[in-house]
């Protein structure tokens, strides 16, 4: 017997669904950072056994949107209710539900199993845990409920038994020697907007848009072009800093994450262009990846 199901992690942002995706996975796919709104796009991470698929779904944080590229990414979360097998809804210690009472409304009423990880308790005291689960037993009585810390993997191996438990008879989905469902050059992509998540403050990480042009994979290094978009000029100044200092540094941190995760010599070239009004445009969202 073949067991295989889509596993869809969803709750607010910075919750840390990344961190949880990626130690299930045991890959680091999704990019983390401490700013909400780090995740856009919908995720996959699978986990391939001999009897089983497990295939996990990264969603970008629940917010009320605010411009197209936001409403691009709660269709992402729409679609994760419609092919969960598994549903796990993360929060963290002490929040009180979702920013979208709709998508709260959805849980409530769906048919398939749910799990509430109360993740960061290491942050808490075992007394203020007890009441959480008392609460969310309360919120949401079909669900299962399990304390957890994504980022000291506590108890996540409970919980990736449970899934095992649950996942449905089925045929594997995807190629059992396949990790994701994303291109290289997403991965080039979130890696460099990650690091400008990581050094730029106010509007600049959200007018931020990363297109990888060329992708050469050569026998002892892979050659890389990608355009860093921007919405105005003034962005693109700062992002580019005094005498190119601070893309100097995004370039540097990004290609050796990069050097790691394809384990080969990077060449990486940015540049930054301005496209205006990138986030509301329909035609462009679209050629970004984003379901419009």
């Amino acid at each position: 017997m073949h067991k295989a199901g889509f596993v869809n992690i969803i709750g607010n942002p910075n919750v840390g669904k990344s961190t949880l995706m990626n130690a299930l996975v045991g890959e680091r796919l999704s990019i983390i950072t401490q700013k909400a709104q780090t995740t856009r796009h919908r995720i996959l991470g699978i986990v391939n056994e001999e009897d089983y698929q497990i295939i996990f779904s990264d969603t970008p944080g629940i917010i009320k949107p605010a411009y197209a590229l936001q409403e691009s990414m709660m269709d992402f979360v729409k679609l994760a209710f419609e092919d969960a097998d598994i549903l796990i809804y993360m929060v963290e210690i002490g929040e009180k539900g979702l920013k979208d009472e709709r998508f709260f409304n959805k849980i409530n009423t769906t048919k398939i199993p749910v799990l509430i990880l109360l993740n960061k308790i290491d942050k808490s005291t075992q007394e203020f845990v007890l009441e959480q689960v008392a609460y969310w037993k309360e919120q949401l009585p079909e669900a299962e409920i399990y304390p957890i810390s994504a980022l000291e993997k506590f108890n996540l191996q409970t919980v990736f038994d449970r899934i095992v438990a649950l996942l449905p008879e089925s045929p594997p989905f995807y190629p059992k020697d396949q990790l994701t469902d994303k291109t290289e050059r997403f991965f080039v992509d979130e890696t460099i907007r990650e690091k400008i998540l990581l050094h730029y403050k106010k509007e600049i990480p959200y007018s931020v848009e990363v297109d990888t042009e060329e992708f050469v994979e050569e026998e002892k290094i892979i050659r890389i072009r990608s355009i860093i978009m921007v919405e105005r000029d003034t962005q693109k100044g700062i992002l580019i800093g005094h005498k190119g200092a601070a893309l100097k540094r995004v370039g540097s941190e990004a290609r050796r994450d990069l050097e790691k995760f394809f384990q080969k010599k990077i060449f990486l070239e940015l540049y930054v262009k301005v496209n205006k009004n990138w986030r509301n445009n329909e035609q462009q969202l679209k050629r970004f990846g984003y379901n419009k």
